[in-house]
């Protein structure tokens, strides 16, 4: 079953997305070379703190980090550890929160001083990618529109999306109906209804579309070793228009 959210939801959920946002936003600004994903990590534990949030991702079905980091060939659900930010990688932060009952999840992909065109190409095509998926979610498109918008971008510039993990909605629950394909033909699935929440999240491959999980059972990682973006906001279906809930909105973090 999705969820409808009350326009009080709502309020709700934006809190906390903006709160997600805000950090997401403040740790890519912190990202540079020779720092250490763990550092990073616990820069986010700090400014969750300071926000009276709650990571959403700490525990989570066994997650042992605060938020996700994913260098180059790591895909999605990076744990914070020793690896070191080096020219010319391009670092995925996740950032999940709760907060007043509601969560906000959020992601982007920073460059680090990187130079291969075929790379940047990759981040700024993903970004892309989801702003076309953002642009379907309004009352009266079908779920795949959706799907559809974000593996056109994706494919026309010759990128592969990923198939084994998806978008998702979100509210009182992390995850919550209904799953969000990248990947997918138009005019299917359930019909788009104002107050439905969603978290719009392009994964997107330099390489062949396949994906493996490590042993750390975690961190997804191409199977081909090349590179791969993601970029992710939590948006309300509306009635003309998405409404983002992950702009941040504020001031960032000093």
């Amino acid at each position: 079953m999705i969820i409808i959210k009350s326009p009080e939801d709502i309020a709700k959920m934006r809190v906390a997305g903006r709160s997600a946002r805000v950090i997401c936003e403040t740790l890519a600004a912190r990202v540079s070379p020779g720092i250490t994903t763990k550092a990073l990590e616990a820069e986010a534990a700090e400014l969750m703190r300071c926000q009276g949030v709650k990571s959403a991702f700490l525990g989570y079905r066994g997650y042992p980090g605060t938020v996700c980091i994913s260098v180059n060939e790591e895909v999605v659900h990076g744990i914070p550890g020793p690896r070191r930010i080096a020219v010319g990688d391009i670092v995925g932060i996740d950032v999940g929160v709760l907060v007043g009952g509601f969560h906000g999840d959020t992601a982007l992909t920073v460059m680090v001083g990187v130079t291969d065109p075929d790379v940047i190409r990759l981040v700024e095509v993903t970004k892309q990618a989801l702003q076309a998926g953002i642009a379907q979610a309004r009352a009266g498109q079908r779920l795949s529109d959706v799907s559809h918008a974000i593996e056109r971008t994706a494919t026309a510039a010759g990128f592969a999306v990923v198939r084994d993990f998806v978008g998702h909605g979100i509210g009182r629950q992390m995850h919550e109906e209904p799953q969000i394909p990248n990947y997918g033909p138009a005019g299917r699935g359930p019909k788009l209804r104002v107050g439905m929440t969603l978290a719009i999240e392009p994964m997107v491959n330099l390489g062949e579309a396949g994906v493996c999980v490590l042993d750390d059972g975690w961190t997804v990682v191409t199977r081909d070793r090349r590179p791969s973006a993601h970029f992710e906001h939590t948006v309300a279906v509306g009635e003309t228009a998405a409404d983002v809930l992950t702009e941040s909105g504020i001031e960032k973090i000093t």
